[in-house]
C-alpha cells in the first residue's frame, strides 16, 4: 500500500488554504471534471470512492481527526476552508463522506477506545463506507419516537426495525443506528447507539428514488441483526444524547460547507444570467447577501467549536440549518421561474433537490422550536 504522505501543519487557515488550492489544483481527476455529463453511476461511485484514498495519500483526509487515527489534528476551520475549496475546484464528493463527517466525531467524544481505533482509521483511508440509521416512517420530525428496538442476549442485542432516508446505504459496510433498549424508561432515556455491520444476514435494502429522480436514498430493514455489546455507543440510555451531537455535526459543519458551495455556485449562474436585468437586482442582491452570511456563520461555527463552547455551537447550528435550507429553496425557486430557457433541465432538478432540504437533518419548525425554547427561554 502508498505510504501516506500528510501535509505539514498549517501555522494558520490562511497558509494551510493556500496549499490545499495549490494540491487540489492537481489532484482533482480530470475525467470527473471534464466528462461527469457521460459518465455511468457505476464510474461516477468508482471516482468517488477513489477520491476518498486520494484525500488520504495526500494528507487531507479527516483534518480535524486527531493523528492517531489517522487524521491530521487540525480544527474545523481547515475542514470547512478545504470543503469549500475542493467544491470550487470541482472535485467528487466522496463516499466516505458520512463516516469522516458523523462518524469519527461521533467516536472520538462519546465511543470507547477500543471503537476509535477499530473503525476510524479505516473511514479515513476511505475503505470502509458507513451510512446513518435514524429517520423512521413514523419517526421523522419526532426522533424520540423511535420504533427500531435491540433487545438484549448474551453478549450483545438482536436489532429490529425499519430505517428510511438512509444516506450512502448502497455503498455502506456499516451503519450507526439508533434503537430503543428500554420500553420501561422515559422518553429520551430508552434510546441506544449502535455500530451495525450491513454485510450480516437480516440486513435488506430497498432503493429509494426521489422527486427529482434521482437515487441518494435507500430503506434499510433490520431482522433479528446481532449487535456486538462492543458495539454500543456510551451505555444504555445515552443514545439521545450521543445522537443531539451527531446532528449538531450535521446542521452547523462539513455537511453545510458542502451546501455552501452548492449555494454559491447556483447564485453565481443566476447572477451571470440575470445579473443586468433591473427587474432581478434587488432579488439577487438578497440571495447573494444571505449566501455569504451563511458562510459567515459557518465559519463562526467553527470558532465556537474551537473554543470548546458546546451549548453555543448546537445553537449557532441550529441557526446555520434554517439558514441555508430556506436560502436554496428561495434560489432555485428563482432559477426555475425565471432563469434561462437552455438552463432548465438544471433548475429544474435543483428544485426538486431542494424540497426536501427543509426536512432531513432537522425540519425548519424543529430548529426553530430550538432556538425559541433552548435559546430565547420562551414557553412551550
Amino acid at each position: 500500500m502508498t505510504t501516506q504522505t500528510v501535509a505539514e501543519p498549517a501555522r494558520d487557515v490562511e497558509q494551510f488554504a493556500v496549499r490545499a488550492e495549490e494540491w487540489l489544483r492537481t489532484a482533482v481527476p480530470t475525467r470527473w471534471k471534464d466528462n461527469r455529463g457521460a459518465l455511468t453511476s457505476h464510474e461516477m461511485d468508482e471516482l468517488r470512492r477513489q477520491w476518498d484514498f486520494t484525500l488520504w495519500e495526500g494528507g487531507y483526509s479527516g483534518l480535524s481527526i486527531p493523528k492517531e487515527y489517522g487524521g491530521q489534528g487540525l480544527g474545523l476551520a481547515e475542514e470547512i476552508v478545504f470543503h469549500v475549496l475542493a467544491g470550487k475546484a470541482q472535485a467528487p464528493d466522496g463516499l466516505a463522506r458520512v463516516g469522516k463527517s458523523l462518524v469519527a466525531p461521533m467516536l472520538i467524544s462519546s465511543g470507547s477506545e477500543e471503537q476509535r481505533a477499530t473503525y476510524i482509521p479505516s473511514i479515513m483511508n476511505g475503505q470502509e463506507v458507513w451510512c446513518q440509521g435514524f429517520s423512521e416512517a413514523r419517526a421523522g420530525s419526532d426522533m424520540a419516537n423511535i420504533q427500531a428496538r435491540a433487545r438484549r442476549v448474551d453478549g450483545g442485542y438482536v436489532l429490529n426495525g425499519t430505517k428510511t432516508w438512509t444516506s450512502f446505504a448502497q455503498h455502506a459496510r456499516r451503519c450507526f443506528v439508533l434503537a430503543q433498549t428500554d420500553s420501561e424508561a422515559g422518553r429520551y432515556r430508552n434510546l441506544s447507539m449502535f455500530l451495525v455491520d450491513m454485510e450480516q444476514p437480516g440486513v435488506s435494502l430497498s432503493d429509494i428514488r426521489q422527486i427529482s429522480g434521482a437515487v441518494h436514498f435507500a430503506e434499510t430493514l433490520f431482522e433479528d441483526v446481532f449487535v456486538a455489546e462492543s458495539d454500543r455507543v456510551g451505555n444504555d440510555g445515552d443514545g439521545w444524547k450521543v445522537a443531539m451531537r451527531v446532528l449538531g455535526d450535521e446542521r452547523g459543519g462539513i455537511e453545510t460547507a458542502a451546501r455552501y458551495v452548492e449555494i454559491r455556485s447556483d447564485v453565481d449562474t443566476l447572477l451571470q444570467a440575470l445579473g443586468d436585468d433591473p427587474l432581478y437586482t434587488g432579488a439577487l442582491r438578497d440571495l447573494d447577501i444571505r449566501t455569504e452570511l451563511v458562510h459567515w456563520q459557518l465559519m463562526k461555527v467553527a470558532d465556537l467549536e474551537a473554543a470548546g463552547d458546546q451549548f453555543s455551537f448546537v445553537r449557532a447550528a441550529s441557526v446555520l440549518k434554517l439558514m441555508w435550507s430556506e436560502l436554496w429553496q428561495d434560489v432555485t425557486r428563482l432559477g426555475i421561474t425565471h432563469g434561462p430557457v437552455r438552463q432548465q433541465k438544471h433548475w429544474s432538478y435543483q428544485y426538486l433537490e431542494a424540497r426536501a432540504v427543509t426536512i432531513y437533518g432537522g425540519t425548519s419548525e424543529i430548529q426553530r422550536n430550538i432556538l425559541s425554547e433552548r435559546v430565547l427561554g420562551l414557553p412551550k
